[in-house]
């Protein structure tokens, strides 16, 4: 009976020294599996504040927010998502950087990182746990327009009255207004379009409206960046060009251009200061491959019975663009007239001027686009959406964003 008793205690005794021995391992193997778990709903965490933070960010990224401004969306959206800035960090790529939409202009990358407290496993490493998560959200054109009015608050700031024709073959009217009445129809006037599409609303009074791919105007929608943003303006110092003759170079007309009889524009970038630029009657002006810049207060003057047959470049920093003004014009308005003979092709680009569209032309292959701080209408023409062999931008009028990696 002693030997027994002697022999229990001792194998007693090595089960509580292997027992002690073992304890952390079996701790620590349990907190593996507890912090394995807790790790992955961090991971899922991280994962919801970067999807947030890319969505919100890719919105900024179509309304034409700065690279700045879309990457303090971004951290602010990653916050508000449950992201702790101490210890963690937020990159920003606009264009994505990797994978399938790297270098996509219309595409956000968020990337976070954030470090995840050890509990248990610090019997085993003292080493850094770090989450990370990536999102790319992207945005899609929903609608394409030919007309596109830039003022954020302007009553009527596309507006379609008189007795004018316009057809829009595949592509819509756009207004970035808040205003109930911002795209407004009034008189007898003919429109069609595939849709009216604005950020505040639409009166519709006395005209014949027809829509293709809408039942009713869209209300309400998101704000859409100017495609021509990033366009540079010409300077307006340098040697003035003489205004005479009948072929015109490129250059810097110091005193306005004045064009009478035939008239034609050579190749480049021609800049209109200290004077307007006038078309006289019957005149007959072409050109290829022209951009004509307003610079100031200067602006266009077309007789209704001249003849105007000019085009845009097709590439290089100007392309697409036929007429351009001053971003900070005081002008007030630009007004455009022509016979039906006339073709304007590539894009009437005044972004701080009402564009008044008063003449029957349209450019070739229906490639004429209108964008401006305002658009008034009362010209018959017919423009065509898909005008890319011509240089021209695409112009939103809808963009949908979604996540996309």
């Amino acid at each position: 009976m002693r030997d027994f008793l002697r022999r229990f205690r001792s194998e007693g005794g090595n089960v509580a020294l292997l027992f002690a021995l073992t304890l952390p391992l079996v701790a620590g193997g349990a907190g593996l599996g507890i912090e394995t778990t807790y790790w992955y709903f961090k991971d899922l965490e991280l994962q919801a504040a970067s999807d947030a933070a890319a969505y919100a960010a890719a919105i900024d990224k179509r309304a034409g927010a700065s690279e700045s401004e879309i990457a303090a969306t971004a951290q602010r959206e990653a916050v508000a998502n449950g992201f702790t800035i101490a210890g963690g960090e937020v990159v920003v790529h606009t264009p994505p950087t990797s994978g399938k939409f790297s270098g996509s202009a219309d595409a956000v990358e968020v990337q976070l990182r954030s470090p995840v407290q050890r509990f248990f496993t610090k019997i085993f490493s003292r080493s850094q746990v770090e989450a990370r998560a990536r999102s790319v959200a992207v945005f899609q054109t929903a609608s394409s327009a030919c007309v596109l009015a830039l003022d954020p608050s302007a009553s009527g700031a596309a507006m379609f009255s008189g007795s004018s024709s316009l057809t829009l073959n595949g592509c819509s009217v756009m207004a970035n207004s808040v205003a109930a009445d911002a795209i407004t129809t009034k008189g007898s006037n003919s429109l069609l379009t595939t849709c009216l599409i604005s950020v505040g609303g639409a009166s519709l009074t006395g005209s014949k409206l027809t829509m293709t791919e809408c039942d009713a105007p869209v209300t309400q929608a998101p704000t859409v960046a100017d495609p021509y943003r990033s366009v540079p303006e010409p300077s307006a110092a340098g040697p003035c060009q003489s205004d005479s003759g009948t072929t015109r170079q490129p250059g810097i007309y110091c005193n306005g251009m004045d064009l009478k009889g035939n008239v034609k524009l050579d190749p480049g970038v021609y800049v209109v200061t200290g004077g307007n630029f006038k078309i006289n009657s019957n005149a007959k002006i072409t050109g290829d491959g022209v951009t004509i810049f307003f610079n100031g207060s200067t602006s266009p003057a077309i007789n209704g019975t001249a003849t105007v047959q000019l085009s845009a470049p097709t590439s290089g920093a100007y392309s697409g663009v036929l007429f351009m003004g001053d971003r900070e014009s005081t002008a007030g308005r630009a007004t455009f007239n022509g016979t039906a003979d006339s073709k304007m092709t590539g894009a009437i680009y005044f972004p701080n001027n009402l564009v008044e569209y008063l003449g029957d032309f349209e450019g070739e292959n229906g490639c004429t686009q209108v964008v401006a701080k305002t658009v008034a209408w009362n010209g018959n023409a017919t423009f065509n959406s898909d005008c890319t062999d011509h240089g021209m931008h695409t112009l939103p009028a809808m963009k949908l964003v979604k996540l996309a990696e």
